[in-house]
């Protein structure tokens, strides 16, 4: 556990934390102790929580759900060669390293319904020679359009520590197109969209289908509406800010 405003150092269990699990014993920082690596047992618990996550989901009357298989978080670690040195039925072969992330999915459809969509975030790169790659996303998103998943929501990074990414405005909408165009699968693009015109390119040229926002809603949390006033756009306002809204 880390927090990133306090350093993104690994907070022990003598301070309040907790020993992380991974699919090794790799620490994302070499200066912090190593993750516990699961074991078998450790692994169907991990399946089995998100099976009962998607119910009390379903049960708080979400409408969507997004499994989180990017950022270096769990599920990415063990698609990530990087970071999952495995030799069991979980390591090594692209089929094995992506069949937690199967798993997950599979136990999360007995619970969710199939009327509703089940996006998941992927990190299409590592950024590092020998880590997850865009071949390897394209793969990945042949089989889930095959397992019922609706869309992909392509990122990239956060596995490894000192990459240098090229960032810029849209810098990860190309990872998005190239999916959505070798596989037929929908798409979702994100990073550095910050404005309402770039969203509706984005969409419109067939990049992806969705736009995700993050840190523009941070700056902005009123951007939708304010981005339906610039396109021209008019939605409902909250009754309580109709008197507010431009006419």
């Amino acid at each position: 556990m880390a927090s990133a405003w306090k350093g993104g150092k690994v907070v022990s269990p003598l301070d309040g934390g907790w020993l992380p699990v991974a699919p090794s014993a790799v620490p994302f920082n070499p200066a912090d102790a190593p993750p516990l690596a699961l074991d078998a047992a450790g692994i169907q618990k991990v399946i089995s929580d998100f099976k009962h996550a998607a119910r009390r989901a379903l049960k708080a009357g979400f409408k969507v759900i997004e499994l989180h298989a990017a950022h270096g978080y769990l599920l990415h670690q063990f698609l990530s060669p990087l970071s999952n040195k495995r030799t069991d039925e979980y390591g090594g072969s692209f089929d094995n390293r992506i069949r937690l992330l199967l798993d997950v999915i599979s136990a999360v459809q007995t619970e969710w319904p199939e009327n509703l969509p089940i996006f998941v975030r992927i990190s299409a790169t590592d950024w590092v020679d020998g880590g997850w790659n865009a071949d390897e996303s394209v793969q990945l998103a042949v089989i889930l359009k095959t397992k019922g998943v609706d869309l992909i929501d392509v990122s990239t990074g956060g596995l490894a520590l000192g990459v240098k990414i090229p960032l810029g405005p849209g810098y990860q909408a190309p990872f998005a197109a190239r999916i959505r165009r070798e596989t037929g699968m929908r798409t979702g693009a994100v990073g550095l969209i910050t404005t309402a015109a770039q969203s509706e390119e984005l969409v419109a040229n067939g990049t992806a289908d969705l736009i995700f926002i993050a840190r523009e809603l941070l700056r902005d949390p009123y951007f939708p509406l304010h981005a339906a006033g610039e396109l021209g756009v008019d939605v409902p306002w909250p009754v309580q800010y109709e008197r507010a809204k431009p006419r």
